[in-house]
């Protein structure tokens, strides 16, 4: 039993079925001129337009061309990557850092949805990704100044969700502000790429609503002490905000608006489940890991440990099953991305221990700042290094997991995806 080509196979069938060609044709049905979808039935026009953004949101345009074929007048989507559709216009925005196309996008899907009429229905696609893709933020910050920003949150490790809450209050399309331009009837495709598929999050909700508020945005910059590190236009921003002077983000949904979730990481855990559990048990562990991915790596490991030495709390053979998406903070100047990181700590951990594999990857295809998805671990992996004289403190030092892993060829290289529901890590404990 090739354990490592296993792990492999696992992976690669999970993100096989999250992807929208397999996600839209199971929940959404076109009758007549009916769109069923989740129990609900919308009675749609003769014409229905397409707006989108995200990491996925090409290939779920893709789709509904082909469900819906001659019913849709014309749509935008804007993705990290561009490929010509048939009536669907894609711009290529910016990501992880906006930039003009970035900006581009959201104005013309601004006035795609202001040049609706009350009777006509749209279908919104979004997907992980969204946030950075699709921005138009509040004068005076310009693009430059949002890079800047952008830039030092993630530098700065500040979790996704409290990146969105700033996100939204300088944003003139983010928390539920881009409902504000149209009139018409829609529904919204969610594939979720956040823990808890929370809908305030995804994309920073640009069709939702808002809980947050300018003081919350206020309140993340102090707690991580960048309130005299972000450019003034944004400062001056947020404190107009906490005025009163600029209007806070929408508190309620728009009756006209709903949103479905179609893709998450638990589907694509169930999924693999279901692959690994042809070979041996399997169990999600779950769909909710979040943390500095070199530490959350020690702690499945000892797991994993756990197992193969006692046997509890599962009798090997046995595959474990981990979703979510961790973070680093990022020390040195190498390539890498959390998945990658994640398994080069972890690899200080397993050293020689026989029969365990470790797969970390990201579902989208791209960790971090590299090519690869992810890598993939075991003895073999400790040996190589150790011939090759790497160090893997160095390389942790300096977040080069990306250079570490190439040399050792257990670089996970699927190129992007088409789809984002988070990451997704296999550990198999053989018998």
């Amino acid at each position: 039993m090739n354990l490592r080509q296993m792990v492999v196979d696992i992976f690669l069938y999970a993100v096989e079925s999250v992807k929208p060609k397999n996600l839209i044709p199971e929940t959404l049905k076109i009758v007549d001129n009916k769109l069923i979808i989740s129990g609900d039935t919308y009675q749609i026009p003769e014409r229905i337009y397409i707006f989108g953004s995200g990491k996925a949101s090409i290939e779920m345009a893709k789709v509904l061309e082909n469900i819906l074929e001659n019913k849709i007048e014309n749509g935008l989507v804007v993705c990290n990557y561009y490929e010509t559709l048939r009536k669907i216009k894609v711009i290529k925005g910016g990501h992880p850092v906006p930039n003009e196309n970035s900006i581009k996008g959201a104005e013309e899907i601004i006035n795609g949805l202001k040049s609706l009429k009350k009777e006509d229905f749209f279908v919104y696609l979004l997907s992980g990704g969204s946030s950075a893709l699709i921005e138009k933020p509040i004068p005076p910050i310009t693009l430059e100044d949002l890079k800047k920003l952008t830039n030092l949150l993630l530098s700065y490790s500040v979790p996704i969700e409290e990146i969105n809450i700033i996100r939204k209050h300088i944003s003139m399309i983010k928390g539920g502000r881009l409902t504000s331009y149209t009139k018409a009837k829609g529904i919204v495709l969610v594939i979720s790429d956040v823990i808890g598929d929370d809908l305030f999050t995804i994309g920073s909700a640009p069709m939702y609503y808002d809980t947050s508020t300018f003081e919350d945005a206020y309140n993340v910059l102090r707690k991580y002490n960048l309130l005299d590190k972000i450019p003034e236009t944004v400062r001056q921003v947020i404190l107009k905000g906490l005025k009163g002077e600029i209007p806070d983000t929408p508190k309620s949904e728009n009756p006209n608006i709903k949103h479905y979730i179609i893709g998450s990481n638990f589907i694509a855990l169930q999924k693999a489940k279901q692959k690994a559990e042809e070979k041996m048990p399997a169990y999600i562990l779950t769909s909710q890991l979040k943390g500095e991915a070199r530490e959350v790596a020690k702690a499945v490991t000892a797991i994993g440990k756990e197992i193969k030495k006692s046997g509890n709390p599962f009798k090997p053979p046995v595959c474990i099953l981990i979703g979510g998406e961790t973070t680093v903070t990022v020390r040195g100047n190498g390539k890498g991305g959390r998945n990658q990181e994640f398994c080069l700590s972890a690899l200080q951990e397993i050293k020689d221990t026989e029969k365990m594999v470790l797969l970390s990857g990201g579902t989208d295809g791209i960790d971090g700042n590299s090519d690869a998805a992810g890598a993939v671990i075991d003895k073999s992996s400790y040996e190589k290094a150790k011939k090759l004289g790497l160090n893997i403190d160095e390389y942790l030092e300096n977040n080069d997991s990306y250079n570490f892993f190439k040399q050792t060829g257990d670089l996970i290289i699927t190129g992007p995806t088409g789809t984002n529901v988070m990451d997704i890590s296999i550990l198999i404990i053989g018998g």
